[in-house]
């Protein structure tokens, strides 16, 4: 919401940033027009309240599949397409590089139910300039268009606080003329390596427990630590980012 006082080139909000340089995109009479694309329309509903509540956003159109998105970005001009990861007909990431070749200049915020690095990277890659989790203590749909309409990015912080210690620890590996697999290497102990083949060679937690005499218990917390440590969450993946980086 805008207060009415004005101070020099700046309007004042009480939603965060509350001062708003004149220079910014989003202003009183020239708002940063957001399609708002999600099956739940509840969802929908809250975000469209929060947009049309500041005058510097206005909902521009909304949609609730991929096709009525696709039908919404061919026909309606937009600044930011507020896009759900996964609607009832699709991946929602299909509509990026539609927006990209419909509306080259606008920007894309994917939303996600799930706090996945995975599923943020794969949004990143395709050209996506946030990544907002729905049920985010943080979240601000507000703060996330202008932080995109005005060249930044919006991602939620428990996703970028993993990402960045994701990128140090590259970076550390660089700098000691490490590869990311033998960073990971140094990080798994010798009975966490050796649970890791034998779950690359096809055994389950109890034929795995009864080679190394351990219980089964056991085994899926040595599992567990591995997952963790190779930022994966399934056994497939697991094994797939070992083979590459040449730990099994």
């Amino acid at each position: 919401m805008q207060s009415k006082g004005r101070t020099g080139g700046f309007s004042i909000f009480r939603n965060p940033p509350c001062v708003w340089p004149e220079s910014m995109s989003g202003q009183p009479g020239a708002p940063v027009r957001v399609h708002v694309i999600d099956s739940d329309p509840h969802l929908r509903g809250v975000v469209a309240q929060e947009l049309m509540g500041d005058t510097r956003t206005v909902v521009s159109g909304q949609a609730g599949s991929l096709r009525d998105g696709r039908r919404l970005l061919r026909d309606e001009p937009c600044d930011v397409l507020l896009v759900d990861m996964h609607l009832e007909d699709g991946l929602g990431l299909e509509l990026i590089s539609q927006a990209r070749a419909l509306r080259p200049p606008a920007e894309v915020v994917v939303l996600s139910r799930l706090d996945s690095d995975d599923d943020a990277m794969r949004a990143f890659d395709l050209g996506a300039a946030g990544f907002v989790v729905k049920d985010s203590w943080f979240v601000s749909f507000v703060q996330a268009v202008l932080q995109v309409a005005n060249g930044g990015a919006s991602v939620t912080p428990s996703v970028s606080r993993r990402l960045l210690l994701q990128l140090g620890r590259g970076r550390a590996a660089t700098e000691l003329g490490l590869s990311p697999g033998q960073v990971v290497r140094i990080k798994l102990s010798e009975r966490e390596l050796e649970v890791l083949k034998m779950i690359a060679s096809g055994l389950t937690s109890v034929e795995i427990g009864q080679r190394l005499a351990i219980s089964c218990t056991t085994v899926n917390s040595h599992v567990k630590n591995m997952y963790q440590k190779l930022h994966v969450k399934s056994r497939a993946q697991a094994v797939s980012c070992a083979s590459s980086w040449g730990l099994i």
